[in-house]
């Protein structure tokens, strides 16, 4: 399968690169795997910030607010009582809420190929033979993918964040920049192009085409 290839100075390369059927071709047939997978990245990146106080953990209320009997009012032992003002939180987050969601090894590869091959169906992937900018800042990295038709969101797909590509990507708006080996379905999902490098696209070739993959 050939896909749109580009030099590294942003021309049509000569040779198109392949894609391997295995992994840019396969009929996606079970769509809830796929959502498996993307709501598992959301919840494994979701930080748990959120806590509330207990009526143990708020001060004040050491003094019963009247007596037990002979008021006419219901009894109460505290003002820290959840149903009162000012009072602390029943059943509120802990802390120590854990919502991380587990996907086998097995089944993520598996999501990641469906994913890559959507992308693909659609002609959303580019390969360029290398991600060389001419200086390693936004506005040369911005004038390469520009030269080979990105616009808009995209995912750049590197084999390795070298000073210079990295820097060079860091700041562009809607541009994520990724290793091969770290590529994901919420990324790929999100992308509106993926450019990848020839490098890239051999080392996701060889992790999820592999025998052992």
């Amino acid at each position: 399968m050939a896909v749109a290839t580009f030099t590294k100075t942003g021309t049509k390369a000569t040779t198109a690169a392949t894609l391997d059927k295995k992994i840019f071709a396969l009929e996606v047939k079970n769509h809830n795997l796929l959502k498996q997978a993307y709501l598992a990245y959301l919840a494994n990146g979701r930080v748990n910030s959120a806590k509330t106080k207990k009526r143990g953990d708020v001060s004040g209320g050491g003094a019963k607010p009247w007596r037990q009997k002979g008021t006419g009012r219901a009894r109460f032992g505290s003002s820290r009582n959840p149903i009162w003002t000012g009072g602390g939180v029943a059943f509120g987050p802990t802390g120590n809420e854990n919502y991380s969601q587990k996907l086998n090894t097995s089944s993520k590869r598996t999501a990641i190929r469906q994913a890559l091959s959507l992308a693909n169906k659609e002609n959303r992937i580019k390969v360029i033979e290398a991600f060389a900018p001419v200086e390693a800042k936004t506005k040369s990295a911005l004038a390469l993918l520009a030269k080979i038709g990105v616009e808009g969101s995209a995912l750049l797909v590197i084999e390795d964040k070298t000073d210079k590509s990295y820097l060079a990507a860091r700041n562009l708006k809607d541009i994520k920049t990724v290793q091969a080996n770290y590529l994901n379905v919420y990324d790929i999902m999100n992308a509106g192009q993926i450019v990848m490098t020839k490098k890239a696209l051999e080392i996701v070739h060889q992790w999820l085409g592999g025998e052992n993959a």
